[in-house]
């Protein structure tokens, strides 16, 4: 049965993810949010759902179906209100998933403080390439970003696998609980687990038993495929009811990653299993974290009933996730990378990637890091001290204004300024500017051929992915 389903916060990357996926239920679909940026709003636009900008009560009109409210919306938004008063039928994003795609499947879950958006699109892809020889493997999938071998962040396919990114944020205003929590896993990888969310957990023994929870959901037909190198991963696994096997580095993984090096633009590593040889992988992504990611996808996939031969041929012509170490421009050498930064550990590992990725790095380029405080976590001075670390890792840190730094209680408010001083205490250059105007004229006259500028936000930081390389190119006129 045909319905009307309209999605307020659509322009998430959950929410327009799922918006696609009910249109190919064949449901018609409208949506509003606050604003929209890129990617969402452009994968929305070709699919031909209207976005309207910003919410009111009129978007509920005609009246729909269902409303899927995001998490982002909470009592007081006019959509929210509107729903309340007229009892129209609502729902979260998350049940929704559940009930329309995700009972009678076989669900595969990733989830992890960092890593699952890569390694659910890697995880995916993999059974997309065995698809071919095996058309009972083709995936559905929905992934918290685009995945650039797919071109989208959904699929609909009519066989039994569900690949689902699964986010340990809250649900909707009306269920605090995390969206994973919904999704029933029959076999799960966890990459990692770390404090983070500071909005809606109170330290990493709140977080650390929502992921327990999720392990708790798995029967004991699944299996969970998870990092070893972290004592909280091995906490919450401790007592599964299923099968539990570990990958990483250390000698006593299932799933042990040797001999890493990147060199020519890929990243090549053995897999050993058991004690043998499994595999020869190799990428074009770089990074430690990315190799923990493509290992974690390959066991799983392995353990699903995928060729190893797929599972090879996947993973070296993976290409990435938008927002994830994107290269966005190179003008007269100088490469603009977007990233998706929304923790100090994750700010780590690009940087750490990005001097593995550049050879100039290591001659006379220098790595920039510009930061655009935008998370709740990094608005919030609970991690300051491992930020401060993890900008270190740059040869120049420029950092924006805390974002929207009033919504934050004044007591956990990060301070910038403090973080900045602190930087340069260490010896890396760093700097504070007011806004992205700001930004760009620090920047564009400073940076020179063989330097790598990585822009780290999880929002649209003012337009600067696209402003920045402009005013390189006409400083170069």
């Amino acid at each position: 049965m045909t319905k009307h389903i309209h999605l307020s916060g659509i322009c998430g990357t959950a929410m327009a993810s799922l918006a696609g996926l009910l249109q190919l239920k064949g449901h018609r679909i409208t949506g509003s949010d606050h604003a929209a940026y890129p990617p969402m709003s452009d994968q929305l636009r070709e699919l031909g759902i209207a976005v309207s900008e910003p919410y009111a009560e009129a978007n509920l009109e005609p009246r729909p179906d269902l409303v899927v409210i995001g998490n982002a919306l909470s009592r007081g938004n006019p959509e929210v209100e509107r729903v309340l008063d007229a009892h129209l039928n609502f729902t979260s994003m998350a049940a929704v998933v559940r009930e329309e795609f995700l009972r009678g499947r076989d669900s595969l879950v990733v989830a992890g403080t960092h890593g699952k958006t890569t390694t659910t699109s890697m995880l995916a892809w993999i059974f997309e390439v065995a698809s071919a020889a095996k058309p009972e493997l083709a995936p559905s999938f929905l992934i918290g970003g685009v995945a650039e071998n797919f071109g989208t962040s959904f699929q609909l396919r009519e066989t039994q696998t569900f690949i689902i990114e699964g986010d340990e944020y809250d649900t909707a205003f009306f269920d605090k609980g995390p969206k994973f929590l919904h999704y029933f896993p029959d076999a799960l990888i966890l990459t990692h687990v770390e404090f983070d969310h500071a909005d809606i957990y109170a330290d990493l023994a709140a977080v650390k038993i929502a992921f327990k929870r999720l392990v708790n959901l798995v029967p004991r037909r699944g299996l969970i495929i998870a990092y070893d190198g972290s004592a909280e991963v091995s906490e919450c696994v401790e007592k599964a009811f299923c099968a539990v096997e570990r990958y990483g580095f250390s000698e006593g993984a299932d799933w042990r990653i040797r001999n890493l090096c990147h060199e020519d633009g890929v990243s090549r590593w053995e897999v050993w299993h058991t004690g043998a040889l499994w595999a020869e992988l190799e990428m074009s992504l770089a990074g430690e974290h990315n190799a923990l990611n493509a290992t974690a996808a390959a066991a799983l996939a392995a353990r699903r009933g995928v060729e190893k031969a797929a599972i090879v041929a996947a993973l070296k012509n993976f290409k990435s996730v938008k927002r994830r170490l994107e290269v966005r421009a190179v003008v007269d050498g100088v490469t603009v990378i977007d990233d998706f930064a929304h923790h100090p550990t994750a700010i780590q590992q690009t940087l750490r990637a990005l001097r593995s990725a550049y050879p100039s790095l290591s001659a006379s380029g220098k790595l920039w890091a510009i930061l655009e405080p935008r998370s709740n976590t990094l608005r919030r001075k609970v991690l300051a001290d491992a930020l401060i670390e993890s900008l270190c890792e740059a040869d120049e840190v420029v950092m924006d204004a805390v974002y929207q730094v009033e919504r934050i209680p004044e007591a956990e408010r990060l301070d910038a300024a403090e973080v900045i001083a602190a930087v340069n205490a260490k010896g890396t250059h760093a700097r504070l500017c007011a806004n992205v105007d700001a930004i760009l004229d620090a920047v564009a006259p400073a940076v020179k051929s063989g330097d790598v500028v990585a822009i780290l936000s999880n929002g649209g930081f003012d337009g600067i992915y696209e402003k920045l390389p402009l005013r390189l190119v006409e400083g170069k006129r």
